[in-house]
């Protein structure tokens, strides 16, 4: 067979005896590549289900030619894919005619930029080389505990942890967008001589490359071609309260009526897990939780919603497990029967088993068990938890979907999971649709999927951490994500050291997409159905508790202005909170912050990250000034200044033309 390449009108195609490559506009200033040992799959499991608006066959924003030296190129807006008689591709600004990602040249023809190895059941392991620029940073990837915002060379598992979500999504400093279109198990090198991404275990090649003259250019395209986040309800703005965990319906609604008692504005209240009997149930125990539309009725009458845990978990002895089982919903092991993992469960620790939410019909049966369970009690919002799902890495790799093997595909479960409550919420008739997920996959903000950063240390390294972690989760199109303020595992609400942290967590939280605080504090239990931590209400931090109060009032002063960013969000997948350099790409100081970030244009915040520190350096970008929110001083951008930073407060910054209440008198 010879190698040919065909230029039809709209894509590029190309025969080789090892490869059929195809090349085609995918949204405005977009190309999707696809690439396949033994043809390419027009359907298969991924982010890019439809073409977006404006590239379908025959629209007039991309078109295609031949070139003097036997290949050929395809412009389509800012974008153009030059593809070489070898196979070679790269990709330019159409504009300028700048490189901006291009195929790695191989060391005397081997190993070529796209490999193909068989693994002689069908799969292949895949590779996709591209050549590195010295300079270029990288951001997006989801969210990891690396503490870098800036991830060249480094090197990402794209597997799907507690605390590490995978979500191959990677923006770069140099104009483009690349997203990795493959659930596949597998991991990118970030070198400096070149970028691997590597799938396992797949059978195709499939990447979206787009070029934009901004980040929000970026940002803009993604959301057009794997969805736009819906807009996000007004009263998930405000303050979420949980805790590991409240036991009891009178001990949760206890927790509302104090905050009502004390004046205290308050949102959302979570019952977490091991509410139910059996994982599976997903229902309340009645034995604690008699009465759960009384309990809704209530909250709702304080103004306050209530979030309910669910896990995709299922206990041989529970509710739903004969229907899940009788019609293939659970998860399969490719050695044999079900994926099978210990759970806490009535009287130890017992093999449970995971719904399959590839599955359709699963996801229906999910469904009414959790509109039989919560939401004919008037529950309207759920809680994701452990929806990795939480296997261990051997368990993951030998999970058998029903949209494939799981090294092929195992990166879906978050997405698909996130799609099954959509599906429901939408089903009953729902506008406002928000789960809260410890994971995600490309493409999850289209089902309402906020992200949190998962079990995470309660430390002042772990919340230096959180900051680049949420910054890179906003590059990845998740525009909903919050922490646990004060972290995850511990803290002493007695102890000063720890009361220190929840303050300076609250001050960094309180600017972050959502506004929750959780967490298993001491003295904690050890892990089961009966566990409980320490008390972790506002009111819990002694002589911090004023300090905290003013920080809850604070962000209803700024509820307006967030919600103003969740819109915008919503319209153009431009994140609320982003870096500095998304807003002043021209000014190459604010690309190595990392430490600093905005709130929509407009609010510059500085969270302070150490024991004991009073002040800090605060770079401000340039192209316009800023006023302190605090002494109401002004600063010309493009310089840095030392900021006050007592205990009380974090500095914070106001773009000139905008007035924001940051003191009270300022509302």
């Amino acid at each position: 067979m010879s190698t040919t390449v065909t230029v039809h009108p709209h894509h590029l195609e190309r025969l080789a005896p090892s490869e059929v490559l195809r090349v085609e506009p995918w949204g405005s200033d977009a190309v999707r590549v696809r690439a396949g040992a033994a043809g390419i799959r027009r359907t298969a499991p991924g982010a890019l289900d439809d073409q977006p608006p404006g590239t379908a066959p025959g629209a007039p924003t991309a078109h295609t030619e031949t070139t003097g030296d036997g290949g050929a190129r395809l412009v389509n807006g800012r974008i153009t894919a030059h593809l070489d008689a070898r196979g070679r591709l790269r990709f330019t600004h159409t504009a300028t005619g700048e490189e901006l990602l291009a195929d790695a040249e191989p060391y005397k023809g081997w190993p070529p930029p796209r490999t193909h190895t068989p693994h002689g059941d069908g799969g292949y392991r895949l590779e996709q080389r591209f050549a590195a620029h010295p300079g270029e940073r990288l951001y997006g990837l989801g969210q990891h505990l690396h503490g870098r915002l800036d991830q060249k060379g480094l090197v990402i598992e794209l597997a799907q942890r507690n605390a590490e979500v995978s979500i191959p999504l990677l923006i770069s400093s140099r104009g483009y967008g690349l997203l990795w279109n493959n659930p596949a198990l597998g991991r990118v090198e970030l070198a400096h001589d070149a970028t691997r991404w590597v799938a396992e275990r797949s059978d195709q090649i499939d990447y979206w490359i787009t070029a934009g003259d901004t980040p929000a250019d970026l940002m803009a395209a993604y959301a057009a071609a794997t969805g736009h986040p819906p807009p996000l309800p007004y009263w998930a703005t405000g303050f979420w309260q949980s805790r590991l965990r409240y036991r009891s319906q009178e001990e949760l609604l206890a927790v509302a009526r104090e905050f009502a008692r004390r004046e205290l504005p308050l949102s959302v209240i979570v019952s977490d897990f091991f509410h139910w009997r059996q994982m599976g149930d997903w229902s309340f125990d009645p034995a604690d939780w008699p009465d759960p539309a009384a309990m809704v009725a209530e909250l709702e009458a304080l103004g306050v919603r209530l979030m309910v845990s669910v896990w995709p978990t299922v206990h041989p002895d529970s509710t739903h497990y004969p229907a899940l089982r009788a019609t293939g919903g659970l998860v399969a092991d490719r050695h044999g029967g079900v994926i099978t993992q210990n759970w806490p469960a009535p009287g130890g620790f017992a093999p449970t088993h995971y719904y399959d939410p590839t599955d359709p019909d699963a996801r229906r049966l999910l469904w009414d068990a959790v509109r039989e369970g919560y939401h004919r009690h008037g529950v309207r919002v759920f809680w994701l938890d452990a929806d990795e799902p939480d296997l261990a890495p051997p368990l993951q790799e030998r999970a058998q979907y029903a949209a494939g093997d799981g090294r092929r595909v195992g990166n879906l479960y978050p997405r698909e999971h996130a799609r099954a409550f959509h599906e429901g919420l939408t089903a009953e008739g729902e506008q406002e649709i928000l789960t809260l997920n410890r994971s995600a996959w490309a493409g999850s903000q289209r089902y309402g999927a906020a992200l949190w950063s998962g079990d995470i240390p309660a430390t002042f390294d772990s919340l230096r951490t959180q900051i680049r972690a949420g910054l890179n989760v906003a590059l990845s199109g998740i525009p909903w994500w919050t922490t646990d303020i004060g972290g995850f595992h511990g803290g002493d609400p007695a102890d000063p050291a720890y009361q220190e942290l929840m303050v300076r967590w609250f001050q960094y939280g309180v600017h972050c997409p959502l506004f929750r605080l959780h967490g298993d504090r001491d003295p904690n239990e050890p892990f089961g159905v009966t566990m409980t931590g320490g008390p972790n209400e506002p009111w819990s931090y002694g002589p911090a508790y004023p300090l905290i109060r003013e920080q809850l009032l604070l962000r209803e002063r700024l509820r307006p202005y967030v919600q103003e960013q969740m819109d915008i969000a919503h319209r153009t997948g431009t994140p609320p909170m982003r870096p500095l350099f998304y807003d002043a790409p021209d000014d190459p100081a604010a690309w190595e912050v990392e430490d600093q970030f905005l709130l929509g244009p407009d609010l510059l915040v500085a969270p302070v990250a150490g024991p004991g520190v009073r002040e800090r350096q605060v770079y401000l970008p340039a192209g316009s000034r800023w006023q302190d929110a605090h002494d109401g001083t002004w600063h010309e951008g493009g310089g840095t200044v030392r900021a006050a930073a007592p205990l009380e407060r974090i500095p914070l910054y106001v773009r000139a033309g905008r007035t924001l209440p940051i003191r009270p008198a300022d509302g």
